[in-house]
């Protein structure tokens, strides 16, 4: 499943190519794809087409785009009195094979090709359409229409301020979500908090997309890797200087795999272009079962990364660096 550095890639590609388009038309392929829209695919149409895409947001694995009434005027500047947040915005999770493309339409349509939505370029080039192609292989991924809420994170300040900044508000089905390591509102003593008041492992609360967002199996194995911590540690008994090191580890292995433009081991996690990310030239853990621990190489010590089940997936981690913890049973 695409995580954080993947789904940024593509919300990175999306407000390049797609804020201030206008939706000219919504092509519904496969109605699957929008099961999680109450309305149906009429309702989610007719709300949709005529309206001006003005921004490209993300939390966690969820993106989403807020939207503007249009009049087919050039396209105003965000702000502008003519340019009304609508109070719904169309959020897209990708899936576990979801891709989001940006095509022109002579291109041939994709095997697995669901929704189409027709942009008109937001520089006015009449006739020039784009199109927003949703992709999904095995339909676990979708877009649906949700209202936009206040997302106002502990901290922030709005002193002086006459509406909530649009980058503060968030869809309603994605309010549950926690925040992610690389969002400015990342409160790590919040985490902290929330680890001394649970005995389950490390991992699986890394995992928790209630309690921090965007992190998956590949990304935690290399933080927890970073960090010399097993999987299985309860949260709970990490120190508060582990637990600092733990997520700077998350920080800098998720701004890395950005760069990188994600993790792609097929073709299915790929950016608008069609691309391919390539940090998984960069992992130390996750997938090297039976190759040497890199750090112990350097260190003159041979140990052997190991493969372990976990929550019906799989844990890669070194026995040297992350020992299991005393008395604790891996079953």
């Amino acid at each position: 499943m695409p995580e954080l550095p993947e789904v940024e890639t593509v919300r990175e590609g999306v407000h390049h190519h797609a804020v201030g388009c206008v939706i000219e038309r919504v092509r519904i392929l496969d109605e699957r794809s929008i099961r999680r829209h109450i309305g149906g695919s009429a309702d989610f149409t007719m709300r949709l087409e005529g309206t001006r895409i003005r921004g490209a947001y993300r939390r966690g694995k969820y993106m989403w785009l807020t939207l503007s009434a249009s009049d087919d005027e050039p396209s105003p500047k965000p702000g502008d009195s003519d340019d009304t947040l609508l109070p719904y915005a169309l959020v897209i999770h990708l899936g576990m094979s979801g891709q989001l493309l940006v095509k022109t339409p002579e291109f041939p349509a994709e095997k697995h090709l669901k929704i189409v939505l027709e942009l008109e370029p937001a520089n006015g080039d009449i006739g020039k359409t784009i199109e927003l192609r949703f992709v999904d292989q095995r339909i676990f991924g979708g877009m649906f229409l949700s209202e936009v809420v206040p997302g106002i994170p502990a901290g922030a300040s709005l002193a002086g301020a006459e509406e909530i900044p649009e980058e503060l508000l968030v869809p309603e089905a994605v309010e549950h979500i926690g925040r992610d390591p690389v969002d400015p509102y990342f409160d790590v003593a919040k985490i902290r908090r929330i680890m001394l008041r649970t005995s389950s492992g490390i991992k699986r609360l890394l995992l928790d997309q209630s309690v921090v967002s965007g992190i998956g199996n590949i990304y935690a194995d290399e933080a927890l890797w970073r960090a010399r911590i097993h999987y299985a540690k309860p949260a709970k008994s990490l120190s508060a200087a582990q637990t600092r090191e733990l997520f700077a580890a998350v920080h800098q292995v998720l701004t890395e795999a950005l760069h990188a433009g994600g993790t792609s081991f097929d073709a299915l996690y790929v950016n608008v272009n069609g691309q391919s990310g390539y940090f998984d030239r960069s992992l130390n853990a996750y997938g090297r079962a039976g190759e040497p621990c890199c750090r112990c190489l350097e260190a003159g010590r041979t140990s052997i990364i190991v493969r372990e089940p976990f929550m019906n997936r799989s844990s890669y981690r070194c026995p040297h660096c992350q020992r299991t913890p005393r008395g604790l049973k891996i079953s």
